[in-house]
């Protein structure tokens, strides 16, 4: 197959060359576990166990950087926090951890470029998260973080935070995945009950993807800061908008910068639900980040992920798409595509599911089937053809 663009942009939607540097680390107390689990080292009780999980905001910092000299928009930058705290917290929700978080973040930015109003309104935004989370249940403790000035290694800036939780470990779920199960697939895009507007669906995945391809190369040349001078010239910003540009999306129209820049959706006021009604019924629990509808291959052993009923794909998606003239297997490989939680369980509790999904607001329904196979595979039935990984 041809190089991916991804790649060619210097990033990996499957981080092959990352997995293959830790493969001999240890996986942990429950190795099929989406996140590591490790002895309670806080607490010294073996009855519990302990989470510490770390991401960032990845390259979306780049996006808003973009947005914000452009226009002037602080707000932006809150929802580059949320961003980077959802990608650690509902990593952990996968593995049955629905509160009581510590966070603590970690900044760098170049400060040349990058004021204190900025690192202002990312804290601020913290802040605001943390609050709106609590009003549903979901405790999190902020415990502070540093900020460093680092502009040798930064171009602009870099959001990043460092999650701990306690648990007990009869609460952990392990992926156990299994043939006859059904997969409900939880919307990315909408407006949930705890949204305050519409979410394009994004996540913070494969933003240098949908940055290069959807922007105008005219802001290589204006903020040459904001992108890799590595990176082959033909694969930098060369898309057909700009970020102030309009686009329909649930019938209104939307800078396609705000759209690009939706904050990454939390699952948890769903998950906390879920799991205290479901939990012994839940077979596995995949956010599907890095790697796309492609995500699960690394959780499965010997079954057949086929995802034949999905949801129609948001309008961003085809935005990208067409923009970029991106390959649909390629699209389905880097970003969710419109749905970025994915539950597998059997078929009889699914329905249950999908009905507490749309009691907060978000669109779900069973997207497909799990089926025996000597190793491990996901088909994907689109509208724009059947594409089957690995290939």
């Amino acid at each position: 197959m041809a190089k991916l663009k991804y790649d060619l942009r210097g990033v990996s939607a499957s981080k092959d060359e990352v997995h293959a540097a830790i493969q001999y680390l240890d996986k942990g107390l429950f190795p099929g576990a989406f996140c590591k689990i490790l002895p309670d080292i806080a607490g010294g009780n073996a009855r519990y166990c302990n989470l510490l999980h770390a991401d960032t905001a990845g390259t979306k910092t780049s996006l808003a950087y973009l947005y914000w000299r452009e226009t002037g928009d602080l707000s932006v930058w809150a929802g580059i926090a949320q961003d980077a705290i959802v990608m650690n917290l509902d990593d952990m929700a996968c593995v049955g951890c629905t509160d009581q978080f510590m966070l603590s973040s970690t900044i760098g930015r170049n400060k040349s470029l990058i004021p204190g109003e900025v690192i202002a309104a990312v804290i601020q935004g913290m802040s605001a998260f943390v609050a709106k989370m609590r009003d549903y249940g979901v405790h999190i403790h902020e415990a502070g973080g540093e900020t460093a000035d680092v502009g040798d290694v930064v171009r602009t800036i870099d959001v990043g935070y460092t999650a701990f939780a306690r648990m007990r470990r009869s609460k952990v779920l392990v992926n156990d995945i299994r043939p006859g199960d059904a997969i409900v697939g939880l919307a990315s895009y909408g407006q949930a009950t705890y949204e305050s507007e519409y979410n394009g669906g994004m996540g913070s995945n494969g933003l240098t993807a949908a940055r290069h391809d959807v922007l105008r190369q005219e802001y290589a040349t204006t903020y040459p800061e904001s992108f890799d001078p590595a990176i082959p010239a033909a694969v930098v910003y060369n898309g057909k908008y700009r970020l102030t540009d309009k686009m329909e999306a649930a019938g209104r129209q939307m800078d396609v910068g705000k759209l690009l820049l939706s904050p990454t959706r939390t699952y948890l006021p769903l998950l906390r639900e879920v799991l205290a009604r479901y939990q012994k019924q839940i077979h596995g629990i995949i956010h599907c980040t890095g790697g796309g509808q492609t995500k699960v291959l690394k959780f499965v052993r010997n079954v057949h992920i086929i995802k034949d009923n999905l949801l129609e794909v948001p309008p961003l998606f085809k935005l990208i798409q067409e923009s970029g003239g991106t390959d649909w297997r390629e699209m389905y490989q880097v970003f969710n595509m419109g749905h970025r939680m994915e539950l597998y369980l059997p078929p009889r509790y699914a329905d249950a599911l999908v009905e507490l999904a749309q009691q907060f607001g978000i669109e779900a329904r069973v997207i497909g089937r799990v089926e025996a196979a000597n190793g491990e595979k996901v088909t994907v039935h689109s509208p724009y053809g059947l594409f089957s990984y690995p290939s």
